[in-house]
């Protein structure tokens, strides 16, 4: 009676049903004997100890029969992978449960970030031309001051994937008046308006800076360098010193591979940088026609990519600030159209393998030192006696180098290691700054930059400080036959 109104489990309910009735039937005893099944057996197994009631994973474990029981068998073998106290007919759901998720998870952020990928547009030529000895083409682009009111010229050297519009980022023409400036500004061979060359090296661009001079008329210059277009300022200052009034440098470039770096500058640098970066200059150095490959995927894929990850290196908080500025992306957007409208990787490939290559001198070339004769005792005589037959070499105008101390593009280590080997380099550190804060669109940091070079705005030359107005006017019609007379002056050379 105490059982009386509980329900029955499934097993129990099956065990009334195949009860043994006394009924036999006739047949074949060993087709009978694969039926028939006594309820004594039956009660047996159900009746050895207590019924308990089912669990859902034991019913479904009963009921799961047909195409499913047959999927499941042939997926048994994946049972191998779980851990032994796992119950696959528990962990699986699980699993797929947590699959299912992680896809809609996945598909929700890759909806969020589906914005549209400017592509890269074409503009026409804007670019002036000289012709250089060797039948190229060299594109440049002027700004501030005209050449004959020009009292501090600038000649600047772009970085990598960059081209003759950067110069110094949104400087105004209305600075550039008041301390007198000339701001020249060139594309590298391949880049921009700028004919390739066929066998490109640091020597080699500090010639074409040397012919731009000419061409331009510019007798001395302050050379100014930035991230990568450094190592084209340092070939400037070794090759053509005598064309240099002073170097600016911000966030220079050395050769990361310089022998003359100690073990420490050399983990300073290289644990700052990425795998990607590291990489990247391994594969210039030692396999560069590899990087045409990955070159023509990213910069010539007709797609603007993030900066960060065409740069292959994280960015400061305050690079970031300034990156978020509209004025910044269409910048920087037009900047790199222009760099790659001939749609050449070669050039690309060789600006990366001359930052990594060897380069035919060292940064410490440039220290200045006293350099005596010392050849034969009547040399030793005359030295004892005339210390004016020692001279001064390296490069000994002033080096001005600025470097955000959160730059993670150009470390810090780099500017180090060149105040080391350079003791008499002038160099003005930046808190919190990165790789673009300071230089680019930064009215307060320009007119600091130009103070520091030129000390107080004087303005332009004025016209009585000029030569007189008849030798003016002879200049101006020589002149008059453009870019073809300043040729004619090159090739002559």
């Amino acid at each position: 009676m105490e059982d009386f109104g509980r329900s029955k489990s499934w097993t129990e309910e099956l065990a009334s049903l195949v009860e043994d009735t006394g009924v036999r039937y006739a047949g074949d005893d060993e087709t009978l004997s694969g039926v028939s099944t006594t309820s004594f057996d039956l009660k047996t197994v159900l009746e050895g100890e207590k019924v308990e009631s089912e669990s859902f994973r034991d019913q479904m474990k009963g009921f799961v029969r047909g195409p499913w029981g047959v999927v499941a068998g042939k997926l048994s073998g994946l049972n191998e992978f779980l851990p032994e106290d796992r119950d696959p007919v528990v962990a699986w759901p699980v699993i797929l449960s947590v699959f299912l998720v992680t896809m809609a998870v996945l598909c929700v952020n890759i909806k969020y970030d589906n914005t549209p990928i400017p592509l890269v547009q074409v503009h026409a030529p804007s670019a002036r031309l000289i012709l250089l000895p060797d039948g190229r083409n060299l594109s440049y682009h002027e700004q501030g001051v005209p050449a004959d009111k020009t009292k501090n010229s600038l000649v600047a050297a772009h970085s990598f994937l960059s081209s003759r519009l950067s110069g110094i980022p949104g400087i105004k023409l209305s600075l550039l008046e008041e301390f007198g400036v000339r701001l020249v500004t060139y594309d590298l061979p391949g880049f921009g308006e700028s004919d390739p060359h066929p066998n490109r090296t640091l020597q080699s661009s500090a010639m074409d800076i040397l012919y731009l001079a000419d061409a331009l008329k510019i007798d001395k210059f302050w050379m100014f360098g930035y991230s990568s277009g450094a190592m084209h300022a340092w070939a400037a200052l070794k090759y053509i010193p005598h064309k240099i009034a002073g170097a600016v440098m911000f966030a220079p470039m050395v050769n990361p591979y310089d022998p003359s770096l100690t073990k420490e500058e050399k983990l300073g640098i290289w644990e700052k940088w990425t795998g990607k970066r590291k990489l990247n200059y391994f594969l210039a150095r030692r396999f560069p026609r590899i990087l045409r490959f990955f070159y023509r995927r990213t910069f010539l894929s007709g797609k603007h990519g993030p900066i960060d990850k065409w740069l292959s290196s994280p960015l400061a908080e305050q690079d970031k600030v300034v990156m978020n500025d509209p004025v910044f992306t269409k910048f920087w957007q037009r900047d790199v159209e222009e760099s790659i409208r001939q749609g050449n990787v070669k050039p690309l490939v060789e600006e990366t393998a001359l930052q990594v290559s060897n380069w035919p001198f060292s940064i410490k070339d440039l220290q200045v030192q006293k350099k005596c004769p010392e050849k034969g005792l009547f040399h030793w005589f005359k030295f004892m006696s005339e210390e004016a037959e020692c001279e001064l070499t390296g490069f000994l105008e002033p080096i001005h180098i600025w470097q955000g101390m959160e730059d993670f593009v150009v470390p810090p280590v780099m500017t180090d290691y060149v105040t080391r080997v350079l003791p008499n380099a002038i160099v003005h550190k930046l808190p919190n700054q990165g790789h673009f804060s300071y230089l680019y669109f930064c009215d307060e940091c320009h007119r600091e930059i130009l103070s520091s070079l030129f000390g107080e705005p004087q303005g332009p030359v004025e016209i009585h400080d000029q030569a007189p107005i008849q030798e003016e006017e002879d200049d101006d019609d020589d002149d008059s036959g453009g870019g073809q007379r300043q040729t004619s002056s090159i090739l002559a050379n």
